[in-house]
């Protein structure tokens, strides 16, 4: 056996693990929503299951829905030229985000562009460049997060400043070794400059720079009819997405996975998938998020009552928020008494 088929365990197989833990098998999860986050179909794979691979997979079984049009939504890790063309076969398109720490000729055309910003939300701001004749390019803008990123920038330069200080002082030998040790830490590595002679310093060049990307990130599109708002609402979907991720992992308990067998693993990720669509089925006609509407169900409770004369179950007075939700869910109240047991003469 090579240390390959070693590592294989069925449908659970080791893989690259986006939590870090590549010393545990894992299997992979594919879950498509609509924009509001409602979760239409789910796949699982395998854990070594490539990125490339699946995404193929599944626009090849979409192919199947009668949908009018598909635009498909990507984060950076399929903006390979190979993945866009793949994606825009059938009269698809894609908006896809860009790296703008690629350095590639395309992401600092689009950066090096003047324009005027619109504004397309309380906290969005976007601004199309055309750099290419078959793609267009947007830049989204966040002044929330903008100043969140120079908050960040402003305690890792003050950090790495208080380490570095008096280095001048030090030996080669030591200046290297609180170099190498801050090569492990990659927020402030990224402010680090030395010198010809060796010296520590703080790179100001990188942080004029990194100023320019505050708040920003780039944004790529192969439809010729969306209009830049779209294209950078579009993008904002795989929040809900990701959002859906979040639920799965942290309300509805979807690991720790402890069978072994490929149909108890996919009748244990389906279950859970249902779940969260009673889940954003139930916020979406409430317009109430699901930790408010649990927390205002759970409130209702159902007495037993023992005395001399019998036994009953009584449901608490429904409070008007839970009335509310229950009319809104098309949900009967429940009866106020449940029960009633006479005591036998």
């Amino acid at each position: 056996m090579d240390d390959n088929e070693a590592r294989q365990a069925g449908f659970r197989t080791y893989g690259k693990s986006k939590d870090s833990r590549d010393d545990l098998p894992q299997i992979v999860i594919g879950m498509a929503v609509t924009r509001d986050g409602i979760p239409v179909r789910c796949w699982c794979w395998p854990g070594n299951t490539s990125d490339q691979t699946l995404i193929r997979q599944v626009k090849d079984e979409m192919r199947d829905w009668t949908l009018s049009k598909i635009v498909w939504v990507a984060d950076r890790g399929f903006s390979s030229a190979a993945n866009r063309r793949y994606l825009r076969k059938g009269d698809h398109a894609y908006i896809i985000g860009e790296k703008l720490r690629s350095g590639s000729p395309e992401v600092q055309a689009a950066l090096s562009r003047q324009g005027r910003y619109q504004d397309v939300g309380e906290n969005m701001r976007v601004k199309e460049v055309r750099i290419s004749d078959t793609d267009r390019f947007v830049i989204c803008h966040n002044p929330e997060a903008a100043e969140r990123d120079r908050h960040m920038r402003e305690q890792l330069v003050a950090q790495l400043a208080g380490l570095i200080a008096d280095t001048d002082k030090l030996s080669d030998f030591k200046r290297g070794e609180l170099r190498g040790k801050i090569a492990d830490k990659p927020g402030l590595n990224r402010y680090l400059r030395a010198t010809p002679a060796g010296k520590l310093r703080v790179d100001q060049a990188k942080i004029k720079a990194e100023e320019n990307l505050d708040g920003k990130y780039l944004l790529r599109c192969s439809d010729p009819h969306l209009s830049a708002e779209d294209i950078a609402l579009g993008y904002k979907q795989l929040l809900e997405v990701e959002r859906g991720w979040r639920d799965m992992k942290q309300i509805i308990d979807l690991r720790p996975v402890y069978h072994r067998l490929e149909e108890r693993i996919r009748a244990h990720v389906i279950l859970c998938w249902l779940a969260l669509l009673l889940i954003r089925i139930t916020e979406t006609t409430t317009g109430k998020t699901w930790p408010h509407i649990r927390r205002e169900l759970d409130r209702l409770h159902l007495g037993t009552f023992t005395g001399r004369t019998g036994t009953f179950q009584q449901v608490t007075t429904l409070t008007k928020p839970q009335r509310d939700l229950l009319a809104k869910l098309d949900i009967p109240a429940p009866k106020q008494v449940v029960s009633l047991q006479p005591t036998p003469r």
